[in-house]
């Protein structure tokens, strides 16, 4: 395979996943969709949402440990959803193993 037309089918994917990324929209919960959030593929937080009824001002740390796993669990998603752009992307490079 030529090198020139590898280096270009390679700027190409990343060009793709960039776009596909910008796209992409995951949500996740945490607390049973007591706290829900949603963030793109460039991990950015996009929305959250808290129900009223996880509001205890006497445990501030319930709240924060919500959150956290909310977001925790949309970058996962994230990374999953990227993994396999990736690697289907990359399988059609003709390169496997590759990247």
């Amino acid at each position: 395979m030529n090198i020139q037309k590898m280096m270009k089918q390679a700027a190409q994917m990343q060009e793709r996943i960039q776009r596909e990324l910008a796209e992409l929209e995951v949500e996740a919960t945490a607390g049973g969709g007591m706290v829900s959030v949603r963030m793109n593929g460039h991990k950015q937080l996009l929305g959250v949402t808290i129900e009223r009824e996880v509001l205890d001002p006497a445990d501030p740390e319930m709240l924060q440990d919500l959150i956290l796993a909310a977001v925790n669990e949309a970058s996962r998603k994230v990374e999953e959803a990227m993994q396999e752009k990736v690697g289907s992307l990359a399988g059609g490079l003709g390169m496997p193993g590759m990247f």
